[in-house]
């Protein structure tokens, strides 16, 4: 996944600079919120369910984007884009961990880790001496 940003208009939620739509953003949300009432964990099947009802449009859930804030709303989103387009980059990212063993989906820091990884790789890129790359000039 790419993450784009522009730093003069860095947006104060996180999932505005992870998630490309608004409707990929409240459902992040909405399954981090859930994770931390489960004490930052699901199980497998709970992360079905979860994700079967937002397919079935069962989901009922209170919202903060303008508009809805304070009101109880019916979200839906399709099964697998939500496996593909959400979880999945989540997993990838370290912001959520997957336990094969005890098969639980754990909310995680590795994502932090890893953005300070970047910003010492960036670091170092700005201390390497200029590489031995030369420009030569076409012959007219």
């Amino acid at each position: 996944m790419v993450i784009l940003f522009d730093q003069f208009h860095m947006p104060d939620d996180i999932f505005e600079v992870v998630f490309a739509t608004t409707q990929q953003k409240i459902v992040a949300k909405v399954l981090i919120r859930t994770m931390k009432e489960k004490n930052g964990e699901m199980n497998k099947t709970e992360m079905s369910f979860f994700a079967t009802k937002l397919h079935e449009g069962n989901f009922v859930t209170e919202i903060e984007e303008p508009g809805y804030e304070g009101k109880k709303v019916k979200l839906s989103y399709n099964k697998r884009q939500f496996y593909d387009r959400i979880l999945t980059p989540m997993k990838s990212m370290g912001m959520i961990d997957y336990d094969l063993y005890k098969k639980t989906y754990r909310l995680s820091d590795a994502f932090n880790k890893e953005m300070i990884k970047v910003g010492i790789m960036w670091l170092h890129e700005l201390k390497r001496p200029v590489s031995g790359f030369k420009i030569k000039e076409a012959k007219a």
